[in-house]
């Protein structure tokens, strides 16, 4: 793994600081601005930065094992303070720190990798296609349907690394245009709005440089679901612009 600086000069990740998760569940009773002016030296130094160097490094690694994912501390980070102006909760902090990896480097990138410490999960990293936009999720269901075989492949590949597609957010029902799947092997994955697998993170990596190496064996044994959407994204883009 690599050890040099990062592209913007940052130090490698060597872990996250000892208080990160401690300073999430006490910033969870204390969501007033006071409270995180008089902790902030400790979210910049126990995660705000060692989330920097996590996301830089980890694009040094990807590009080391040709993993086609990328992102940098500007770009990849999500802010702490929440956007309120349409909430019913008004809580002005979240009580995690998230970062997205993808092929351009933005969080809308198509086909992600999502990193989270804090929360309810503690930590966990996720790879694939997260509320994708109509078209593109269409185009995802199209191959899937049409593609079984390559479809059936992805599965048997994510299933021997100990994957397995998240239900989360499935349709009751067949979508429109699909209808005539209904009953086929595909017909339970062609209701997922969402194409997510994902991987808990133990608490005690979380402090330790080896969470570099984890995040990287899982985004190679996701490589299969993201090929797979990918390509079906770009042809269904590339049919509409020919």
């Amino acid at each position: 793994m690599a050890r040099a600086t990062t592209a913007n000069n940052l130090d490698p990740f060597t872990g996250f600081g000892r208080q990160a998760l401690s300073f999430f569940e006490d910033l969870a009773a204390n969501q007033n601005r006071d409270w995180f002016l008089a902790h902030k030296d400790i979210y910049d130094g126990d995660i705000r930065r060692p989330i920097e160097a996590l996301v830089e490094t980890l694009a040094l690694a990807f590009a080391a094992h040709d993993i086609p994912l990328t992102g940098s501390a500007k770009a990849s980070i999500f802010r702490i303070h929440r956007d309120v102006r349409f909430a019913k909760d008004k809580s002005p902090y979240k009580t995690n720190a998230g970062a997205v990896l993808s092929r351009d480097g933005t969080k809308g990138g198509k086909g992600i990798l999502y990193i989270q410490v804090g929360g309810e999960e503690r930590a966990f990293v996720a790879i694939g296609f997260y509320g994708p936009e109509p078209d593109d999720l269409a185009a995802i269901r199209h191959a899937i349907a049409h593609s079984p075989e390559r479809w059936r492949a992805v599965e048997e590949a994510l299933g021997e690394a100990g994957l397995t597609l998240s239900r989360g957010a499935a349709m009751a029902r067949m979508p429109k245009g699909f209808e005539a799947f209904a009953g086929s092997p595909s017909a339970e994955v062609l209701k997922f709005r969402n194409l997510i697998v994902s991987r808990e993170i133990p608490v005690a990596r979380i402090f330790e440089v080896g969470l570099i190496d984890d995040i990287v064996a899982f985004a190679r044994s996701s490589l299969p679901l993201l090929e797979f959407g990918r390509g079906a994204i770009d042809r269904e883009r590339g049919e509409r612009t020919a």
